[in-house]
């Protein structure tokens, strides 16, 4: 009960990032007949969509979803003053599982060297290869190894945002509805505006 007191946030989004996979397993056929052989699911895809097209859909959709979720931690902490680092780095993993899947899917459609053919394609790949590094430190052992350089190692999230949200709005998606969601986190976060808000939420706290 204690482990699940102290980790109840950690394991709700471990829960929340793994429950789409169940989806994208559907997608596929496992055949051991013939030893271990798989492959997609015929009709597996929707809206007119082929199942590799709807696998590499999915994928993106839902980095950039809990990427963008990881950038509203901050500006959740001022509005509300609730923080907890370890969800933090959960949907960070989150994040980048779901990154390098989606990567994984499209080097699987248009090969490797397609990544090299259009800006919008090198702009994802250049945000995969930032959380990378952000996936492997995203744990207490690296917190206490890098110190001051872990956060600073961490900030580069906001570039990775920046240029998934490129790759997406080029690619003409809904892109929208997450760049008015981090532009309005990184208003909150400007020093006046931040201190203001914090300001307030003190005063209401005293006041209660």
């Amino acid at each position: 009960m204690t482990f699940l007191k102290k980790n109840y946030g950690w394991i709700i989004v471990t829960i929340l990032a793994i429950l789409p996979m169940f989806i994208l397993s559907n997608m596929f056929k496992i055949d051991t007949s013939n030893g271990f052989v798989l492959t997609l699911a015929e009709n597996g895809g929707k809206e007119g969509m082929s199942t590799l097209e709807m696998l590499y859909h999915i994928t993106g959709e839902f980095s950039i979803r809990w990427m963008t979720a990881v950038l509203t931690c901050t500006p959740f902490f001022i509005l509300f003053g609730i923080h907890n680092l370890f969800v933090r780095q959960a949907m960070g993993i989150a994040t980048a599982v779901w990154s390098l899947l989606h990567f994984v899917i499209f080097i699987w459609a248009e090969g490797f060297s397609e990544t090299f053919t259009q800006f919008n394609y090198i702009a994802g790949f250049i945000a995969v290869l930032i959380l990378i590094p952000l996936l492997f430190t995203s744990n207490r052992k690296w917190m206490k190894k890098l110190k001051r350089t872990w956060k600073k190692l961490q900030s580069l999230a906001y570039l990775a945002i920046i240029l998934s949200l490129l790759h997406v709005a080029i690619l003409e998606k809904t892109w929208i509805i997450y760049a008015v969601i981090v532009g309005i986190g990184f208003i909150i976060r400007i020093p006046s505006v931040k201190e203001k808000i914090m300001s307030r939420r003190k005063n209401k706290t005293q006041a209660a």
